[in-house]
């Protein structure tokens, strides 16, 4: 029913969305730079049309954070998902720093490998940080950008400075507890009932795969994804900039202080949502992705 590379706990998923895109993700050996063997890379490719969708999810998550929105997409145009290096359900490569260079490296060696024509690029929260440094770096492959709920204003927080043993060990330890992680959820829902069993299932599927705490640990360590304030007024890609008016995780100020910073945007409000409109708002939020394609 599910791929063998799923943990067995996806057997405990309810809602059709979510039973539905895990039987969809697959696997692919993706060759990089950054180790001499390939990279096992989890993603999902539904629908056709150009240009296609790459959409990005956010900290400590998967591909199933789309598991609304990108069936939607995927009735205009061919959309992709993919779980960005150390996150997510792909290999978590034991001598890798998991560091923003690197997620990148890998990103762009998955879109050579099996996209290979520009993409409309959607990050979500930290995937929106993720979006940002990409388009920065590798312009030619992102015709549109959009930032949904996005990371990017703030400085990096300081916690990596202390990823060493035991305190990762602690770190991690104390977001993998299922009701530290309900309550995030919760946080990031407008409507609290959505943060439903089947969501804790989604966002802990990827908890049992191996080297889950390392990666996570490797990843704070490197400083993650800081501040691109002094960047963003160089972004030549139209922008839109999706965001829950109620959002609760990063707030509302940044909404448009990044319409501001980056010359060709605009703002979008999603009303009646939190920090995860393409959770939330679905349907809304695929109505001005689409839109703005």
């Amino acid at each position: 029913m599910f791929p063998e590379f799923l943990p067995a706990i996806a057997s405990q998923l309810t809602e059709t969305t979510s039973i539905q895109l895990a039987q969809n993700i697959e696997q692919k050996a993706i060759a990089t730079s950054l180790c001499p063997q390939p990279i096992n890379t989890t993603y999902v490719c539904l629908g056709t049309g150009d240009p296609p969708i790459l959409l990005l999810h956010g900290f400590d998550s998967s591909v199933l954070e789309f598991r609304r929105l990108l069936p939607l997409l995927a009735e205009s145009r061919e959309t992709w998902a993919v779980d960005l290096l150390g996150f997510g359900f792909g290999d978590r490569v034991s001598d890798l720093t998991f560091s923003s260079a690197e997620i990148e490296a890998h990103l762009h060696a998955f879109w050579q490998d099996t996209i290979q024509r520009p993409v409309i690029l959607v990050g979500a929260s930290m995937g929106g940080a993720a979006a940002i440094s990409f388009t920065l770096n590798y312009p030619e492959v992102v015709e549109k950008l959009v930032l949904l709920d996005s990371a990017g204003l703030a400085k990096p927080p300081k916690i990596g400075k202390f990823m060493f043993p035991p305190l990762d060990r602690l770190a991690t330890g104390f977001l993998r507890n299922p009701r530290i992680r309900q309550n995030i959820s919760q946080a990031a829902y407008f409507n609290k009932s959505l943060a439903s069993r089947d969501a804790q299932v989604c966002a802990a599927l990827h908890l049992e795969c191996l080297n889950w705490h390392e990666a996570l640990a490797a990843f704070a360590k490197s400083g993650g994804y800081g501040s691109f304030v002094e960047q963003l007024p160089h972004l030549q890609q139209s922008t839109l900039v999706v965001w829950g008016k109620n959002d609760q995780i990063l707030g509302v100020k940044d909404a448009p202080r990044f319409e501001k910073l980056i010359p060709n945007s605009e703002l979008v409000w999603i009303e009646d949502c939190g920090h995860v409109p393409h959770l939330e708002q679905p349907q809304l939020t695929a109505e001005a992705i689409l839109s703005f394609a």
